[in-house]
């Protein structure tokens, strides 16, 4: 099969039922907080990127994801299907699907515990097959020997390997030397290069051939073959950041599967990450094709990848 042929995102990843508390702030270790209501959502980095993949990035999109045999599994399946992922199971008898805690205070901030649950079930072994993939995207909320190996099968297949490294972990060397793009935040690329310098020299520590790393309200910072792009962020007014880096990395991985370049790419997913800052919840967040393309529109004075005000997002990242 051609590279031509190949034009589906495979998601490979975890899959949580979010259990969401509204506090004044997140609580400081020992604290206890009053909380204001909650509520539960579909999520998990996995998921998340798939529904963002295939609702916001409009991909045709599977997902192998591995779930429990409980009541939180039929609502996590149906929320992917419900956004047009195609879900390939891993049924896990006699586990509990994974869950999440969040307290997302009214600042739009969060603190999140993982139980992981069938999530750690799931095997490379378990991998489909490739054929008509052009690109696996992969977090790291599934076992890391999973991840790897998952990787470089991808890309003796030919596949793009896009790697979320999320949560925070030190990465094993056969796994980054299986990556095509990587994105981090701030704190994962800290823990990857094991330095505490600069955003720029932190970057020139990893050896992948992308490297993007988003930077909150800032915006992102990409290298690729060694040539930099900045994208700054959109302003939004931000009531909860929950799956802004899992939209951001969905839509990304969607639109490079279309032959989107990487600036344009960067700013699709920007957009699409913002606008998930204005709703509540994870996957309840994401934007559809439309409405990022519609919030774009507004914006067609700011070439792609050319932010209006680059030179504060480049001296933070010790550019200049």
């Amino acid at each position: 099969m051609n590279a031509a042929s190949r034009n589906t995102v495979l998601v490979m990843g975890s899959a949580n039922l979010d259990v969401v508390v509204r506090v004044a702030h997140v609580p400081a270790p020992g604290e206890t907080v009053m909380g204001a209501g909650a509520g539960s959502f579909p999520g998990g980095k996995g998921a998340n990127q798939a529904v963002a993949c295939a609702r916001a990035g409009h991909a045709t999109t599977r997902m192998l994801v591995a779930l429990g045999d409980d009541a939180n599994a039929t609502t996590l399946e149906q929320s992917l299907r419900a956004a047009g992922v195609l879900p390939e199971i891993v049924r896990v008898s006699g586990s509990a699907s994974g869950m999440a805690f969040i307290c997302l205070a009214d600042n739009a901030e969060n603190a999140i515990t993982v139980a992981t649950g069938a999530n750690d079930f799931l095997c490379a072994s378990h991998l489909p097959s490739l054929d008509g993939i052009s690109h696996l995207l992969l977090q790291l909320e599934t076992p890391m020997d999973t991840v790897a190996a998952s990787a470089q099968r991808a890309r003796a297949a030919g596949v793009q390997v896009v790697l979320n490294a999320a949560p925070a972990r030190t990465l094993p060397a056969a796994l980054l030397a299986a990556v095509d793009v990587l994105v981090v935040n701030e704190g994962e690329l800290a823990a990857i290069s094991g330095h505490g310098g600069s955003v720029a020299e932190m970057l020139a520590r990893v050896d992948v051939p992308c490297l993007i790393v988003t930077l909150g309200a800032r915006g992102c910072l990409a290298r690729a073959h060694g040539e930099l792009f900045l994208q700054t962020s959109f302003d939004v007014t931000a009531v909860d950041t929950t799956a802004a880096g899992d939209t951001f990395c969905g839509v990304l991985t969607a639109a490079l599967s279309q032959g989107d370049n990487l600036p344009a790419a960067l700013r699709r997913a920007s957009a699409a990450a913002a606008l998930a800052c204005t709703r509540l919840g994870a996957q309840s967040s994401i934007p559809t094709h439309a409405e990022v393309d519609a919030f774009l529109q507004q914006l067609q004075a700011q070439p792609a990848g050319s932010p209006q005000a680059p030179d504060g997002l480049a001296a933070y990242c010790g550019l200049t």
